[in-house]
């Protein structure tokens, strides 16, 4: 499959998930159709990319499904200029298009070495300069760059972790799968207030591997 029919297919996965409503804004539809998933996993996984599922990426980690970023991404409601943590890195899709929204830096977190190395290969594939990619534990955030306005986390943790509360901004929002290893989660919505307590939405059920770490689950 030639990079055209790859790209076409893609756009028609966009259409369909506007049509659903799960892609409201013009932001997200832009940087979805910027950034398309195929560019951001293995060769043999292209084709089938535009499909609204996860699919593996290498160390037995998933890259999202294309429904699950967008509504993670409206829900966060990212603006230009702002700026933003993401925990998980993975396969650095979900990091490509935070930072064609944000249009700055973005700084992305992944404890494990062989998807750092993947992730800066697919963001320079896809031309994409202004993620900084770090190896570390994305549980305790990433202080030297807070505070944030926003931190988007694409794994699970067993509870809200505490650092990443404090490296938000005053009125930033922490995006976080919370509940049960590896089955099920709640998406939740964690808005911090002027005074440093926080407000919950939650967003409902999904599924997402675990967040490793040291306010994460232990290996």
């Amino acid at each position: 499959m030639d990079e055209k029919e790859l790209y076409e297919k893609w756009k028609r996965t966009v259409e369909m998930l506007k049509a659903e409503g799960i892609i409201k804004s013009e932001k997200v539809e832009r940087a979805f159709l910027k950034c398309p998933r195929y560019l951001f996993v293995e060769d043999r996984y292209k084709k089938y990319a535009h499909v609204d599922e996860p699919l593996p990426i290498p160390a037995g980690q998933t890259i999202s499904a294309p429904h699950m970023v967008a509504i993670m991404l409206e829900i966060a409601d990212l603006k230009p200029g702002m700026n933003v943590l993401e925990v998980g890195t993975g396969s650095g899709w979900n990091a490509a298009l935070i930072a064609e929204i944000v249009k700055g830096d973005v700084y992305s977190i992944e404890r494990i070495p062989e998807l750092v190395e993947f992730a800066k290969r697919n963001l320079e594939r896809a031309g994409v300069k202004n993620v900084h990619v770090i190896l570390g534990d994305g549980s305790k955030g990433f202080p030297p760059k807070s505070p944030y306005d926003a931190i988007i986390v694409t794994a699970g943790a067993p509870e809200i972790p505490k650092p990443l509360v404090e490296q938000l901004k005053p009125g930033g929002k922490l995006i976080i799968p919370v509940g049960s290893y590896h089955l099920w989660q709640e998406l939740l919505e964690v808005i911090k207030r002027e005074d440093g307590s926080i407000k919950i939405k939650n967003h409902g059920g999904v599924a997402f591997v675990p967040l490793i770490g040291e306010h994460g689950w232990r290996e």
